[in-house]
């Protein structure tokens, strides 16, 4: 079992320190005994501690810089939510094929924002520009938000105000099960709590740092029990020998395990496996000793936005993943809501 995430060492912005959240952070990590540094800004976080590259990625894995976010125009993030609303960057997992590895660049540390009244006041303009609409906000798309929240709280005051909302949706998605202190929010039902899960064999190989499938899929009942709406992401559906047994097995341990109330209002995102030419040299860079497999001969090369091409299966393969898994949805969990495949 993996512990709460605790950084080795702690940067805080100075402007960080003029909100209430950034003083109360620096108050419980002097507290904690944590090395404290101090930065004009995170893009000057330098000399970390290391002799070399492989060493100097794991320890700014376990680095937290403490910061204001000053960009507040939230990205897209389609297909799941309307917009990304940004409450962290970075993640302290070690999940091989993840986007991240890229997104990051040099800079793998993780961040965490003290600014989030202004946050939240930007989605509440977003929130009246569409309204009646509803408007769904994505809370993971650059970070397990979870991970850290245990230490900020930061993800529990905006489940709340979600919840006292009236057009107002969040997401968010982990692979962490150290939820307890989020079980008693007011959420109101306006939070999707979901959940990562894989088959076992890439939770073993390809998720390290990461909580067990049973610790996930635990947390899952429990977050249920506690009035959430429910949702999983199966990705990276990733094939390898024996791949079908293994993903049987994930919906059969999901229904043993999720209260039968929860099975009524439960959403399902698939996602197969991809990689791009930078993502390949990076993760090989920093994984080197990966059994994943990224070989381009073996895969379709697809457009992506932006430009940037991405490898994901061939068609034959794509639509037997893709069959197989919606069968065992419709098997295990038939009021379930499919909400993409890609």
């Amino acid at each position: 079992m993996i512990k709460p995430f605790t950084p080795q060492l702690v940067y805080f912005e100075p402007q960080a320190l003029e909100y209430p959240l950034g003083a109360k952070l620096k108050d419980k990590f002097e507290n904690m005994g944590m090395e404290i540094r101090y930065t004009t800004s995170h893009n000057q976080v330098r000399n970390l501690p290391g002799k070399n590259d492989f060493q100097k990625y794991r320890i700014a894995k376990s680095t937290l810089v403490v910061g204001v976010r000053k960009t507040l125009k939230f990205d897209t993030s389609k297909p799941s939510a309307e917009y990304a609303i940004p409450l962290a960057t970075g993640c302290m997992g070690h999940c091989h094929y993840c986007y991240l590895q890229t997104t990051m660049g040099s800079k793998p540390y993780i961040r965490t924002y003290v600014n989030v009244e202004e946050i939240l006041e930007k989605a509440a303009m977003y929130m009246e520009d569409r309204a009646p609409e509803i408007t769904r906000f994505e809370a993971s798309c650059t970070s397990d938000v979870v991970g850290i929240d245990h230490l900020t709280h930061l993800l529990k005051r905006t489940i709340e105000f979600f919840g006292q909302s009236e057009l107002g949706q969040l997401r968010f998605v982990t692979k962490f099960h150290y939820i307890d202190h989020l079980l008693d929010a007011k959420h109101n039902g306006k939070t999707r709590f979901r959940f990562s899960v894989n088959a076992d064999y890439i939770i073993k190989h390809f998720e390290p740092g990461t909580s067990s499938l049973d610790e996930r899929i635990h947390a899952a009942a429990k977050a249920a029990d506690a009035g959430y709406p429910i949702g999983f992401i199966v990705a990276p559906i990733y094939l390898h020998e024996g791949w079908e047994e293994g993903y049987r097995i994930l919906f059969e341990k999901l229904e043993g395990t999720l209260p039968k109330e929860a099975q009524k209002d439960v959403t399902f995102e698939l996602i197969q496996h991809r990689f791009t030419k930078p993502a390949k040299k990076v993760i090989q860079k920093n994984y080197p000793m990966t059994k994943l497999e990224l070989d381009e001969a073996k895969r379709r090369y697809k457009w992506g936005r932006y430009g940037i091409g991405k490898y994901v299966y061939p068609k034959r393969e794509e639509e037997k993943i893709k069959t197989v898994l919606s069968n065992y949805i419709e098997t295990y969990f038939p009021k379930a809501k499919i909400e993409y495949f890609t």
